[in-house]
This record gives structure tokens, C-alpha cells and sequence, in this order.
């Protein structure tokens, strides 16, 4: 039915695609949420954008990305890695906190978000890293404003953010109540195998972070889940074996998978890319890959992080195993996965899934990741008929390279719309930064009384 009302912003004319399929519709906007979806052909509007042709999804919401600030800027910073989000699509990020300080304390959470507000161009939520030391604290810190919640590394990481026993596990997942996040690679056989880095070659990192060390500290993490009556989400999968056990899990574990891990394969990518390659846990060969692909469209997973975690060309230069793991990741997130969907590999909607509606589910964010009446105006317009090839000249990240330099895609991000502002159209980052903490109905603060 057309409607007459008038709108702060009035996209005309897209194909939506949200809970209810994929369909033409116009979507009003109004104080920064959807208001209307429908047929608005009779509405005004203070703006006006039409979209005849584009096809408009929800904001992308990268939960795990790692932007490095403080302690690392000359990588990256909140404001460069929030730019390459939103040119990519993604409306919100969740960031980890192996920064320097590591956000394992109040201070540490509030000095990120007093860092990031109206600083980054999308809106952001901070992790809070599990210690042995700050277990009785992680309670009140999972609440406060701005954390995404707890998250945990159980193989190498650095200084006192590493967890690598059950107890510790144990202690932790019963101290808390929202769902904490994982880095699954058992440390003791990291440790054991070690000697197995060969000088100058980066393919054999997987070698040495084989699929049994991810298998080990996944089947502890599950143990460990059960025993303390707590749901665990286990980051970046990069198994075979991981993902057939996950599966009988899942009233406990909920699943990540990255596009890396679904696009690159050894040995293939470590000899046409080097270092530029290695990540933790690292690329593997095309069983492993073909398993993530099953279980993604089995259902076994539930969302897609980018695990953007960039480096410099020059510290990526250095020779393996000196070399660091990480590869810049949140911007070509969605036009890797819309070529994906071009390819036949998973449908439009599923993508959606992956990137909006299960990160909602999965963490319980308020009004974000849905196109729906009363949700945040966030919203990624994409072409999907566009062919590009992603260059290391597009990349906004600090580090100012991709490993998917030279890849053309079917499939590409014309804009990002962040409470109903346009923070990208067309490849320029348009208006002031606007970012502000991800709220959770698990921690929603008083609004003004309202």
C-alpha cells in the first residue's frame, strides 16, 4: 500500500532482501531506524536515493576484527580499519583485544571506547580478553558499555592473555553469562611441534599448526562448555575433523568460518602468496576447504568473520616463521562472499544469515542486523551484477594490501548507510565518522529514561 508520509531518507526502488525473501520495496527512514518498508512511492523524502536495480541487505556485522589500536597504529587504528569497514559494507565490527594494553580491565574497555566514538566510521564493540588473573572482574566487564563480551585465546597469543587448561576454561565459563568467543589451537602441541617451522617457508605452517592441534582445543572447549552450562562460539574453524565434531555439539557451540578459509587452499596459496598467506589457524588444503563449504551448507555454521588482522608488507617481508600471522580482511569480506553467491556456491539469503541475522542471534544485539521496522537504519547497497578485480590500491586498511589483490569478483559494495547516514556511495567515505557502541539486550543501559 503507498503511503504519504515523509522521511529523512528514502531508498526507491532496491530489491530487500530480509526476513520476509527478496522483493522490491522502498524503505523509509526516519531518527536513524527504518520506519516503513513497502511501496513509498508517495512519500517525501528530505533525501531521495534511488537504487532501481541494486539490491539492498542489511549491514554487515564483522565480529571479529582486530584494528590494532592502541599499541599498533603504524598498522592500523580505529578510524583507518572502521574506513575499510564501511567500504566494504559492514555497518559494525566487534574488535579483539590483543591491543597494547590488552582490554582485560574497565580502563583498558573505556579508553577503547572513548577512542572510538564519532572516531570510527561504523558502529563498534570491544572484546574483552579472559585472563587467570581477572576471572572475578569478567562479570561486570562483559556488561559494560561497549563490550562484545569475553573472548579467550588457547594457543599462542601473547603476555597473560593465553588460557590453556580446562580448569582455567572452567573457571572462566562459569563466571560469566554471555557467550564467550575462542581461539581453539592447543598449545602444548603447537609447543611439540615447533621444530617443524622450516626456514623460509610458509608452507609449512600447517604442518606445524596442524588440524589434530585445532581438533584438541575444540573437543576442551566443548568439555569444558558442558561442565560449566555455558554456550562457547568457536572462531575461525579451519577443519575437517573440528567441523564433523562441532556438528554434534551445537547445543553448546556456535560455529565461525572466514573467507579465507573458504577461498584460499594449500599448497596453492602459500606459493603464489608467501607470508602474505600465513594466519592462525592457517590456510589448509582442499579437503579442508571442501568440508567448511559442506558444513556451511549443511548449517553447521552460523557466521562469517573476516578476522581482519593486518600487518605491513615490510614486517610481512620478514622471513617464515619471523614472519607474522593476519592478513587485512573486513573490506573484502562481502564482494569475496558475493562472488561466492555468483558462483552458485550459497544463496543471496544465506549470505545474509551469515553476516546479519547470526550475529544478531548469536550475541544478541539490539536493532541491528535486520532489515525491519524499529532496527537501526544500517545497510549495505551492492551491485550485483558488477564485475571488479580488487586491487591493493582500493584498500582503505592502513596496511594498504589484500591477499586477494588481482581476483576479480562478480559482485560489489556501491553503498554503506549507518543509522540511516550514508557513511560510503560509490568507493568515497562520505560525512563525519559516526561511530557508537553496539548495545545488547543483555546490557541495555537507560536511555534517557526512555
Amino acid at each position: 500500500m503507498a503511503t504519504s508520509r515523509t522521511f529523512d531518507l528514502l531508498l526507491a526502488g532496491g530489491t530487500v532482501v530480509n526476513h520476509d525473501g527478496i522483493g522490491l520495496a522502498d524503505i523509509g527512514i526516519a531518527a536513524g531506524r527504518i520506519v516503513a518498508i513497502g511501496d513509498l512511492d508517495r512519500a517525501r523524502a528530505a533525501q531521495v536515493l534511488d537504487v532501481r536495480g541494486l539490491h539492498v541487505l542489511p549491514g554487515l556485522i564483522d565480529t571479529q576484527v582486530h584494528f590494532r589500536e592502541p599499541g599498533a597504529t603504524h598498522k592500523e587504528d580505529l578510524e583507518t580499519g572502521s574506513r575499510a569497514a564501511v567500504m566494504g559494507g559492514v555497518t559494525a565490527v566487534f574488535e579483539m583485544p590483543n591491543t597494547r594494553p590488552a582490554t582485560t580491565d574497565a580502563a583498558a574497555l573505556a579508553d577503547k571506547v572513548a577512542r572510538a566514538r564519532r572516531r570510527m566510521h561504523c558502529d563498534f564493540a570491544f572484546f574483552v580478553g579472559a585472563t587467570r588473573e581477572n576471572v572475578e572482574a569478567l562479570p561486570a566487564l562483559e556488561r559494560a558499555e561497549g563490550a562484545a563480551g569475553v573472548k579467550v585465546f588457547m594457543g599462542s597469543s601473547t603476555g597473560d592473555l593465553l588460557v590453556d587448561d580446562e580448569a582455567a576454561l572452567r573457571r572462566i565459563l562459569s563466571a560469566i553469562s554471555r557467550r564467550a568467543s575462542f581461539h581453539a589451537e592447543d598449545e602444548a602441541r603447537l609447543k611439540a611441534r615447533a621444530r617443524l617451522r622450516e626456514p623460509g617457508n610458509p608452507a609449512s605452517h600447517p604442518v606445524w599448526r596442524d588440524a589434530e592441534a585445532a581438533l584438541i582445543a575444540t573437543r576442551r572447549l566443548v568439555a569444558a562448555a558442558r561442565a560449566s552450562g555455558r554456550p562457547v562460539h568457536v572462531l575461525h574453524v579451519s577443519t575437517a575433523e573440528e567441523m564433523a565434531f562441532l556438528a554434534e555439539h551445537k547445543d553448546v557451540a556456535s560455529v565461525e568460518v572466514t573467507p579465507q578459509h573458504l577461498t584460499l587452499a594449500a599448497p596453492e596459496a602459500y606459493a603464489e602468496l608467501g607470508t602474505r598467506a600465513q594466519m592462525n589457524p592457517p590456510i589448509r588444503d582442499a579437503r579442508h576447504r571442501e568440508a567448511l563449504w559442506q558444513a556451511l551448507a549443511g548449517g553447521v555454521v552460523d557466521v562469517l568473520g573476516s578476522d581482519h588482522a593486518p600487518h605491513t608488507l615490510e614486517e610481512k617481508a620478514a622471513a617464515y616463521p619471523a614472519s607474522p600471522s593476519g592478513m587485512p580482511g573486513v573490506q573484502t569480506l562481502l564482494p569475496v562472499m558475493l562472488d561466492h553467491v555468483h558462483a552458485g556456491r550459497l544463496s543471496l539469503e544465506r549470505l545474509v544469515d551469515l553476516t546479519s541475522h547470526g550475529p544478531q542471534r548469536l550475541f544478541g544485539i539490539a536493532r541491528k542486523g535486520r532489515l525491519a521496522v524499529g532496527w537501526d537504519a544500517d545497510l549495505a547497497v551492492v551491485d550485483l551484477g558488477a564485475r571488479r578485480t580488487i586491487e591493493d590500491g582500493w584498500i582503505a586498511s592502513r596496511a594498504g594490501w589484500t591477499p586477494f589483490a588481482g581476483r576479480t569478483v562478480t559482485g560489489w559494495p556501491v553503498g554503506t548507510l549507518l543509522r540511516g547516514h550514508v557513511a560510503m556511495w560509490e568507493g568515497e567515505i562520505q560525512g563525519p565518522a559516526r561511530g557508537e557502541p553496539v548495545r545488547f539486550w543483555s546490557a541495555l543501559p537507560p536511555e534517557n529514561g526512555k
